[in-house]
């Protein structure tokens, strides 16, 4: 038996590259992010297995070997499996799992693909494995209880204001660029103007030129409320003016990493608020490191929801439920573009799974 690793950008350009070389009987042992000291050749390494290189094949059918003495297909596949169950074994990684089925290890190359984190795309694909139990390489089982554990992870909430509250206040806080202000004035059109619910719009941003202007002139449009507060007692303030307005949303400056001290009165005042309901708004096309470290840093103000813009700017989703499942926090709302407010949309469990493991990448395991 041949056993070769390939690298390549993608697991597809692997795997397409060994079976040119190897044919297409080939079977996969193993595929997972190319270690450090190899990623020169390639993003991704996919290690794959064959009887014997296509050329040897042809040469030993027509001199009359087994594969061309009609040995049992099945018999040599069941031999290759007991070999390939082996070479699992002492070629398994701790970022990959070891001896999943076919359909399993698909599940765990396609949330890799969407740059889930590694020990939680392995920590699935061995759950859906054990969860479908003997029948696990029927690809529907795999998958179903693939779908099962991802939706078991984390949750969703798409509401906006504090359970129990007598009227509904919502703050947006996050880092510049996140897409705060522009994701305020689609919630104030959904949960605002089409509920007939009356709105006010108030920016704490005193940081940006011209921010606070913006969102004036989206109130005037929306013919909403707005007011601008340069502290928290101002807000405050605000707040007990407008106690009559049915939503209440907050828009608040981008704090860089250098900024956040800056930040810390205001986050104190929105941390202890009862009737306040922070969200987290980041975009779903910065590096998984980097939400990580957005989400722990902005902690100081205590949001209540993870809300994620620009899905439309990245095919790499994985993080977005990756971060949910790590922090417990549930996913608010999602948005995917400029459009108002039709690219705002309320995050579902199926959705963020459709996000994660497309349904091209499901039916995949049935090949």
């Amino acid at each position: 038996m041949l056993v070769k690793s390939f690298f390549a950008a993608t697991v597809e350009a692997a795997l397409a590259e060994g079976s040119r070389e190897l044919g297409p009987e080939a079977l996969i042992v193993q595929s997972r992010k190319a270690l450090p000291e190899a990623q020169h050749l390639g993003r991704y390494e996919v290690v794959l297995a064959a009887a014997q290189p296509p050329g040897k094949a042809a040469a030993r059918a027509d001199a009359g070997g087994p594969a061309g003495t009609g040995e049992p297909l099945a018999r040599e596949i069941a031999r290759m499996r007991r070999q390939l169950d082996s070479l699992r074994r002492s070629l398994s990684h701790p970022a990959a799992p070891a001896a999943l089925s076919f359909e399993a290890a698909e599940i765990f190359e396609a949330l890799v693909e969407s740059e889930t984190e590694t020990g939680l795309a392995s920590e699935i694909a061995q759950a859906a494995a054990a969860q479908a139990g003997p029948d696990s390489g029927k690809t529907t089982l795999a998958r179903d209880a693939a779908i099962a554990e991802i939706e078991s992870r984390f949750t969703v909430d798409a509401t906006l204001g504090r359970e129990g509250a007598a009227r509904r206040i919502a703050a947006l806080v996050g880092p510049p660029g996140s897409g705060k202000t522009a994701t305020l004035v689609k919630l104030a059109v959904v949960h605002g103007l089409a509920a007939r619910r009356p709105a006010v719009l108030i920016s704490a941003d005193t940081y940006r030129i011209a921010a606070a202007d913006q969102l004036r002139s989206y109130a005037a449009i929306l013919g909403v409320g707005f007011e601008l507060v340069e502290t928290p007692r101002a807000l405050d303030q605000a707040l007990d003016l407008h106690r009559a307005k049915g939503l209440i949303l907050i828009d608040t400056p981008g704090l860089a990493v250098a900024e956040m001290d800056q930040g810390a009165d205001l986050a104190a005042y929105l941390a202890t608020h009862p009737e306040i309901d922070t969200h987290l708004v980041l975009s779903a096309s910065m590096k998984s490191a980097d939400i990580t470290r957005a989400v722990d840093r902005f902690e100081i103000f205590k949001p209540a929801k993870l809300l994620f813009t620009r899905l439309d700017e990245t095919g790499a989703l994985g993080p977005v439920w990756s971060e949910a499942a790590r922090t417990g926090k549930p996913l608010s709302f999602l948005s995917a573009g400029q459009s108002i407010p039709e690219d705002l949309e309320p995050a579902t469990q199926r959705r963020i799974v459709d996000l994660v493991l497309p349904r091209e990448d499901r039916s995949r395991a049935a090949a």
